[in-house]
């Protein structure tokens, strides 16, 4: 321990001198004696203050969390490095962000053991902002902080970083997973536009392999299209992988036959379809999404009654869209009202349906500032994908690549015009 007392020392000495550089020097050569005594690094925690000493700190903190520790220890730990993430200093933990990012996922880690998945998700949302170069900078800690919300229901607070735009990845596992998670938040919180858009990036993102994460997605992909769009269409994008194009079908049948079930408008057709693999969506954890498939088509029969009548009885309806009495109907027709799904009066006393025009003149001040930033949004998203694609046509490397693929053929040999051929 006296290796380590005197670590301490120079962590106080140099960290007060503002010498931060010549402190990171020290800190790379003293892991071994830091592993070396893990068990019992945590009291000397005491001695540091965590917004003056947070590159010392860091080192010590991320031996401490370091291999095989009990859940006792873990529990031990995980008060400490919430208190390091809120108030450690920015620049300090940046000199080191290979250990801040392990004591973070350590961290994670051991609210999930302790079953407290709640206690991690606001020191994460900390830790992913201080670690952040930019908000268009997806670190690993954001599929790590989605997991956490996913499973203390703490959707809105996921909701905090999907609306970032993201323009720059470390690795590719963590934006499939950060899409992954962030469209079952969406789908938690009923977004089903941004849920489709995010897990359609997973589907359609670069791939050599076929892996886990998008065939789980492509599944709930399947079923969010079906509940928002009421309809599925199994071709992707020319930019989708081979790969993807070829394999993710064959994982999903199940799904795929649900979407063709579902496109017959028939309930009976939809349910039987349903109990044939309902073991199957359970096992995946889809049946809850299911049955709003289920509800969802309800809905889409009675938007196409709008588009044929002016009026009709809540008994009517019933009985087009195969409900079970006049009161679910109205049911269902009350609560499509409440979501603007449909415009409509019910009038009580006869039990009748009068469907109206969309209300939208789309003039008022607050449909007109909404156009406005989706402008704005739009001509800024422009603008940096001019500027990603001058960067990208002046990368050597890329250059090197295009230079190397042109060799391949000699343009100069080929006609430009077809000759006849003497046949």
């Amino acid at each position: 321990m006296d290796a380590v007392q005197a670590l301490v020392a120079n962590i106080q000495g140099l960290s007060s001198a503002g010498d931060i550089s010549h402190l990171h020097v020290v800190l790379k050569q003293a892991p071994d004696s830091l592993y070396a005594e893990s068990t019992r690094l945590l009291p000397v925690l005491d001695q540091l203050d965590p917004s003056k000493h947070s590159l010392g700190y860091l080192y010590i903190l991320e031996a401490c969390s370091s291999g095989s520790i009990s859940k006792e220890q873990g529990s031990a730990l995980v008060l400490p490095i919430a208190t390091f993430i809120n108030s450690c200093d920015t620049e300090q933990i940046r000199l080191a962000p290979d250990k801040f990012l392990s004591v973070c996922k350590r961290f994670k880690d051991q609210v999930m053991v302790l079953e407290e998945p709640l206690r991690g998700v606001a020191p994460m949302l900390t830790a992913i902002r201080k670690i952040q170069t930019s908000s268009e900078h997806l670190t690993s800690l954001h599929p790590e902080f989605l997991l956490l919300c996913l499973l203390s229901k703490c959707y809105k607070a996921g909701l905090s970083i999907l609306g970032d735009d993201i323009f720059e990845v470390d690795q590719p596992r963590d934006l499939f997973l950060y899409c992954y998670y962030g469209g079952m938040i969406c789908i938690g919180q009923k977004r089903f536009q941004k849920a489709l858009e995010l897990l359609h990036n997973v589907v359609t993102a670069p791939m050599t392999v076929i892996n886990a994460i998008a065939v789980e997605a492509y599944k709930k992909y399947i079923l969010a299209s079906l509940i928002h769009h009421g309809q599925f269409s199994t071709s992707l994008p020319k930019y989708t992988s081979s790969v993807a194009q070829r394999n993710l079908k064959n994982f999903c049948q199940p799904y795929i036959e649900l979407a063709n079930s579902y496109s017959t408008g028939k309930i009976e057709e939809l349910e039987t379809c349903v109990q044939k693999y309902k073991e199957k969506f359970e096992n995946d954890n889809n049946l809850g999404l299911v049955k709003q498939v289920i509800s969802s088509m309800y809905k889409r029969n009675i938007q196409r009654l709008t588009q044929t009548y002016l009026t009709l009885s809540l008994q009517d309806i019933a009985n087009s869209v195969q409900l079970n009495s006049a009161k679910e109907a109205e049911m269902h027709v009350l609560q499509m009202i409440q979501d603007g799904e449909i415009f409509a009066t019910i009038n009580q006393k006869d039990g009748m349906v009068r469907f109206l025009e969309d209300p939208e003149q789309y003039k008022t001040c607050q449909m007109i500032e909404h156009i406005d930033s989706s402008i704005q949004r739009i001509m800024a998203l422009s603008r940096k994908l001019t500027a990603m694609d001058e960067n990208i046509s002046s990368d050597a490397l890329f250059l090197g690549k295009v230079g190397r693929e042109r060799q391949r053929f000699d343009f100069d040999d080929f006609d430009t015009v077809p000759q006849k051929f003497n046949i």
